[in-house]
């Protein structure tokens, strides 16, 4: 089928499950346990339950291809980021944020090796719980990179390098669990488009080395609820034609890209935003079905998946499942013209 539709990754989680006002528009980078509502000893309990919820959504708005909304997760990296070797998370370090402030992060005191499977149980419960075709996500390693105090390696392309090798692993072990695709988040790609240039690409492809079926890199301007004022342009994208993934995925919606700049992805696929978080207005069916013409002028649609610009952590569950139906509704209303 045509115009697929799928969700970047998370989903909003229950207000019984997390204090939104302690979470805030925060990205924790290490671990946050504060904001669980659940006592330690229920918490996986409550998680599992807060994931079925979240398929249940996503089934019944039709998504296509379904994640587990991320409900596990205090962000959409610390929880990978902080389970491997060489990481001390009791003494963490510091660094500069996107928006120019100063965040606590993971201090790289070791050489970085994955422990154990980290996501695996994520995906055999998502498996167990639905017939749809499902995606897993993973911090990319050059995200990673730059959210962490390098006081082992003191060599950025070293560290990123290292983390691209436990990723690998990650994704070997999420594909046999059942994975039917991996996406790599990683918006510090556009962040810091210099050093991306540098090592962004070789380290996303030795995350990747080895790994068939479907690949995803997320870019994006960071969370609606984070960044407001987003450029219309990325500074890093045309590059990653050279990188291993087979679909690459970017927000467009918010900050009305100029689609323009798809051309230069060649043949990948790409997930396209056409779904825009910084606002709780619900888009039309109409209103989904014009983003997705305007990319259909630059991208064939066998090539073009659709979706939310990135997570939907950060909005109330009633507006984020309008959302997901307005995509729903405006995918079908393009496929129909297409047929």
């Amino acid at each position: 089928m045509i115009l697929q539709t799928t969700v970047v990754g998370s989903y909003p989680q229950p207000n019984w499950l997390i204090d939104r006002a302690r979470l805030g528009s925060k990205v924790p980078r290490v671990r946050a346990p504060e904001i669980w509502r659940v006592e330690p000893s229920l918490l996986e309990e409550a998680q599992d339950d807060a994931t079925l919820i979240a398929i249940c959504d996503m089934e019944r708005a039709g998504i296509d291809i379904i994640t587990d909304g991320e409900m596990r997760r205090e962000s959409y990296s610390d929880r990978f980021a902080t389970a491997l070797e060489g990481v001390d998370i009791v003494n963490p370090g510091t660094t500069i944020n996107r928006t120019g402030a100063r965040s606590v992060v993971p201090r790289i005191a070791g050489p970085i090796g994955r422990k154990r499977p980290v996501e695996v149980r994520d995906v055999e419960y998502l498996r167990k719980n639905t017939t749809k075709k499902i995606k897993i996500t993973l911090p990319g390693p050059f995200t990673m990179t730059q959210q962490a105090q390098d006081d082992y390696y003191k060599d950025e392309e070293a560290l990123a390098m290292a983390y691209a090798a436990a990723v690998n692993e990650e994704v070997r072990d999420l594909m046999a669990a059942g994975a039917d695709v991996i996406q790599l988040d990683e918006p510090w790609l556009q962040a810091r488009a210099d050093r991306a240039a540098r090592y962004g690409v070789k380290a996303i492809n030795r995350a990747l080395q080895g790994i068939g079926g479907t690949t995803v890199v997320h870019l994006c301007f960071g969370y609606a609820a984070a960044v407001k004022d987003k450029p219309s342009g990325y500074s890093f994208l045309a590059q990653l034609a050279e990188s291993n993934a087979s679909q690459i995925s970017i927000e467009a919606a918010q900050p009305r890209l100029d689609l323009s700049v798809l051309k230069a992805l060649s043949a990948k696929s790409v997930m396209l935003g056409v779904i825009d978080l910084g606002t709780e207005s619900v888009e039309s069916a109409e209103q989904v079905a014009g983003r997705i013409r305007e990319g259909l002028k630059h991208v064939a649609a066998d090539r073009l998946v659709v979706a939310p610009d990135c997570g939907m952590k950060y909005l109330t569950r009633e507006v984020a499942f309008s959302k997901l139906k307005s995509l729903v509704q405006g995918a079908a209303l393009v496929r129909r013209e297409l047929e």
